[in-house]
């Protein structure tokens, strides 16, 4: 079980990187930068907090506060970032730093405690913490570069209108045990999820 959940979740991460992937290839970077108004996050602002809570988070994650020190949380709602390069650089080291946290995780340490704010957690519940602090924010940069391509979105899930033939295809198919990001992580379905 503990082996699964591991790599359940390392698969649930991809995943959702995925998807933030798929977004910014769609994009300019003008639109990265895009705000609804003066109070709204831009893609690049979401990014950047992204970054700084995965470092934060996940730097000694099994041996040090979650909230390090070192964290300059409100500047990550300050448009620090300058162009796309900057946006992708930063959405990579968040990630690098977090897959290599989730790749020291094993049997003996999964029961850990450890520690977000001086609030303990079992290592799966900071896990699941992240997971979901995560997906929340990446829906909502999905959101916004929807919104800005308008009818020049390429959909990341079923497309409209091909819910059917989506089912029918998967129905045709045997019963089997896999994730449900097999094909999509590893290049080889192109299809959506």
């Amino acid at each position: 079980m503990q082996e699964n959940y591991l790599q359940s979740i390392i698969q649930q991460f991809e995943y959702y990187k995925m998807l933030g992937h798929k977004t910014f290839d769609q994009l300019s970077e003008e639109e990265l930068f895009w705000q609804f108004n003066a109070e709204s996050n831009s893609i690049a602002i979401m990014v950047q907090h992204l970054w700084g809570n995965m470092l934060s988070r996940w730097t000694d994650f099994l041996t040090s506060d979650g909230e390090k020190e070192w964290r300059r949380r409100d500047m990550e709602f300050e448009a620090v970032i300058q162009n796309k390069k900057e946006v992708l650089t930063k959405w990579e080291e968040g990630w690098t730093c977090l897959f290599a946290a989730l790749q020291s995780i094993n049997a003996e340490n999964l029961n850990s405690e450890v520690y977000i704010r001086n609030q303990g957690h079992t290592v799966v519940e900071a896990i699941n913490r992240q997971l979901a602090h995560y997906s929340y924010h990446i829906g909502q940069i999905v959101y916004i570069g929807r919104m800005i391509k308008g009818n020049e979105w390429k959909s990341l899930s079923i497309p409209k209108g091909d819910s059917k033939q989506f089912n029918k295809e998967k129905f045709s198919q045997p019963k089997r045990k896999e994730h449900f990001t097999k094909g999509l992580l590893d290049g080889k379905n192109e299809k959506n999820p």
